[in-house]
């Protein structure tokens, strides 16, 4: 009986060249996946590192913006005069270099313009009520700085704290004290604080309060204070120097001293007229009271000397008892 060879060669090579063909199809789709996610890569690699320079870039730009912009700046009459001003200015050209450049860096990834603004668009409420601190405190930068309450290089005191403004920017007001401790303070709470510019003014006055005693003669005493202060170099003729009883305590009688100097010789001359009118009533032999311990008895006197005053020696001498 015949066999059909042909017949059974078709029958057993069908499944295995459709197989070989399925399989090639794959390789096929896998090497052009592949293919594409290289050329995706690399393209990502390439926009990355341009991403990557463009910022490089960026932060050279605006290094070199705030140095010009200060340059600039400082020739102009307005600005010069003022270092708040021109420190605000500079920052303010940074900041828009340092925007514009990350723009430029989103866009070289491929995120597109329109999409930025729609983001911005759609995060500014979220954003605004996560930051408003901060918000607040830029915009309290902005009033501080068209108000000009004080300025760099001046004394004030604000939120309990005291010093020479050092630097305003969009954030904090950075105060050094006498000590040169390091203040910041948030523009928002400054702004919403009493604010006392202690050399705000060319001229500042000078009060010292001296006490006498109740039998003195308190216009001698007056006179005194009066001609020390006037002889020293530093006090103004106008305003006039003023001295007068300011009250009446329970052991003294208060004369206060008001005297007006410059506001760079203020605290020298407050020491200065402390000390000469102190030495100059005990020279007058007008008496400056202080306070006096009175020992009260009690019952007991042994109690009252053991607790007021030292007891007494009462070892017995040669020959006594």
């Amino acid at each position: 009986m015949p066999v059909n060879f042909p017949h059974t060669l078709v029958s057993v090579t069908d499944p295995l060249a459709r197989a070989v063909a399925v399989s090639e199809q794959r390789l096929s789709a896998d090497a052009a996946i592949l293919s594409k996610a290289m050329d995706m890569l690399g393209d990502f690699a390439i926009n990355l590192t341009v991403a990557a320079l463009i910022f490089a870039l960026t932060l050279v730009a605006a290094r070199w913006a705030s140095g010009a912009s200060r340059k600039i700046l400082s020739r102009t009459r307005l600005v010069r005069r003022d270092p708040t001003v021109l420190a605000f200015l500079v920052q303010i050209v940074r900041v828009v270099v340092i925007i514009i450049g990350m723009i430029a860096v989103l866009q070289r990834l491929g995120v597109q313009t329109t999409s930025i603004i729609a983001v911005l668009g759609a995060a500014s409420l979220a954003v605004g009520l996560a930051l408003q601190g901060t918000l607040s405190n830029v915009a309290a930068g902005v009033m501080l700085l068209i108000l000009r309450p004080y300025r760099v290089g001046e004394a004030i005191e604000v939120g309990g704290a005291s010093g020479t403004v050092q630097k305003l920017d969009l954030f904090t007001t950075q105060l050094t004290n006498a000590n040169n401790h390091k203040i910041v303070i948030p523009n928002s709470k400054v702004l919403s604080d009493v604010i006392v510019n202690m050399t705000g003014q060319r001229t500042r006055r000078i009060e010292i309060k001296f006490t006498v005693g109740y039998g003195e003669n308190l216009k001698e005493a007056r006179d005194v204070l009066s001609a020390v202060a006037r002889l020293h170099d530093k006090v103004l003729k106008e305003p006039a120097v003023w001295t007068g009883v300011t009250a009446l305590l329970d052991s003294s009688v208060e004369i206060t001293l008001h005297a007006w100097v410059h506001t760079a010789d203020w605290w020298q001359t407050l020491a200065d007229l402390m000390q000469s009118g102190k030495e100059a009533l005990d020279e007058a032999g007008i008496e400056i009271p202080f306070p006096h311990q009175v020992e009260v008895p009690a019952k007991d006197a042994k109690f009252a000397r053991v607790v007021m005053a030292p007891i007494p020696d009462e070892t017995p001498t040669q020959g006594g008892e």
